[in-house]
């Protein structure tokens, strides 16, 4: 249960094409952070926490930034596909990779499912100012009283068809729509920032600074916050998923995590002050489109719709980076055996088609069925899984390999590493316990697959 994968070359039928540089790379990361997390979740945030959700940005975002250095490290020296199911497989066995690999299977597939669920509420907005209205039916699940959010499922399918086409070409739309989408947020800033009250601060911290459990089993406070805002940050292990597609691993991608984690956390920083700062918490931590709604709450229709028409343009870069990190986990993990090797091969473009439309279909259910908050706390579990055990990778691979290559090395390892790791887990006590139980129930049923069906079909163990 605890042998160890040997990284070696891929056979031509299932070898991916090396087509991304690092600004592709960047591109990448910033699109996979930069989105629901600002863009929705912010509204869910400052619920939660009040004006503080301005220090669960930055609790999150230095949590994140430890393991983003791990990351960098790890992913630049195991350079293949695969994450942090891959670096967990060389470095701390079978068994534990497995956990790893289904907690990812579950960080990936609903974080699109979140991600789209938000670019619903965004485009229903925008098609309502354009004086289209979506029915409430095909808007929303049934937990929210619809019947499908239609626009979820919708979304997700062109992307997916997108990935198929072809990585390069995914790559090169995906900058082009971070671009857009940072030019929004700056676009929001400069038409907010004049109608900044400082009085919307206070009460700073009404829900306290720790964590503590609300109406529903929700935790509030700024930790509570900070176990949700946490959504917002994570995105760059969808680069190291890239590995074998990047030109110069070595380089770029470590370019491409920290200089995606800084750009965004400076991003989060500036327009979650200026949203609080413009509109009372109160007014807009309901809404599927707080952005938008700030701008409208301010006299400024107009602008309101251009942000949410570009937001629900931009968006689907996040669905874009964090499709792509869930098919290329899917490949790997056919490629070892644990799911059937048919999905393992690439097509004529150099993409693992068959396992990206299973993907699609796997979120697009649980998109159309699920509400925005729930997904996204129990996608926050799996994310954290998954960095608590790349920290424990550099600390474990430091001792067994202290002299392999590492073109680039984790600074202040002792210290950066168990940060995260202890990090990640005060996180997962901060969320709710239907959440926590849900986790480990995902994770029960993931072993019993494991010792059944997975492990005897291990292509190390034939």
């Amino acid at each position: 249960m605890f042998r160890k994968k040997i990284i070696t070359a891929q056979a031509p039928h299932q070898a991916l094409a090396r087509t991304l540089g690092w600004p592709h790379l960047v591109a990448l990361g910033v699109g996979a952070i930069v989105g629901t997390g600002i863009l929705t979740l912010i509204g869910v945030g400052a619920d939660r926490a009040g004006p503080a959700v301005l220090l669960s940005f930055v609790v999150a975002g230095a949590i994140c930034a430890c393991a983003a250095l791990c990351y960098a490290e790890m992913a630049t020296s195991i350079p293949a596909s695969g994450s942090a199911y891959t670096y967990s497989y060389a470095v701390l066995g079978e068994v534990i990779a497995w956990v790893v690999g289904w907690s990812l299977i579950l960080e990936y597939s609903l974080v699109v499912s979140t991600v789209a669920v938000g670019w619903s509420g965004y485009a229903v907005g925008f098609l309502k100012g354009l004086r289209i209205a979506v029915p409430a039916a095909l808007a929303n699940g049934p937990a929210l009283g619809g019947v499908i959010n239609l626009p979820a499922v919708l979304i997700i399918g062109v992307v997916a068809g997108l990935l198929m086409l072809g990585t390069r070409e995914s790559a090169r739309i995906n900058t082009a729509l971070v671009v857009l989408k940072i030019t929004t947020l700056a676009l929001f800033v400069f038409v907010a920032l004049p109608h900044f009250d400082a009085a919307n601060f206070q009460p700073f911290a009404p829900n306290g600074y720790g964590s503590t459990a609300g109406a529903g089993g929700a935790k509030y406070g700024m930790m509570g916050a900070a176990a949700i805002i946490f959504f917002a940050f994570y995105g760059f292990d969808a680069i190291s998923a890239a590995a074998e597609e990047a030109k110069n691993p070595d380089r770029d991608l470590a370019i491409g995590i920290v200089g995606s984690m800084l750009a965004c956390t400076v991003i989060y920083l500036v327009v979650a002050a200026v949203a609080i700062g413009a509109l009372p918490v109160a007014q807009f931590a309901k809404s599927a489109e707080p952005l938008a709604l700030i701008l409208r709450s301010v006299g400024q229709g107009k602008v309101a719709t251009i942000v949410a028409a570009a937001a629900a343009i931009a968006l689907p870069t996040v669905l874009l980076a964090f499709l792509y990190g869930q098919s290329r986990i899917f490949l790997v993990m056919a490629r070892d055996g644990f799911l059937p090797p048919a999905l393992a091969r690439v097509s004529a473009r150099g993409t693992p088609a068959r396992i990206t439309a299973l993907t699609a279909v796997l979120v697009a259910v649980v998109a159309g069925v699920m509400p925005l908050a729930e997904i996204a706390a129990l996608a926050n579990a799996g994310t954290l899984c998954a960095f608590v055990a790349v920290a424990a990778c550099v600390l474990v691979r430091r001792r067994q390999a202290p002299d392999a290559p590492r073109p680039f090395r984790t600074p202040l390892a002792w210290l950066v590493a168990p940060a995260a790791i202890l990090g990640c887990l005060y996180l997962f006590t901060s969320l709710s316990t239907t959440t926590q139980l849900s986790f480990f129930v995902w994770n029960g049923v993931g072993l019993a697959i494991y010792l059944l069906y997975a492990r005897p079909r291990a292509l190390i163990a034939r």
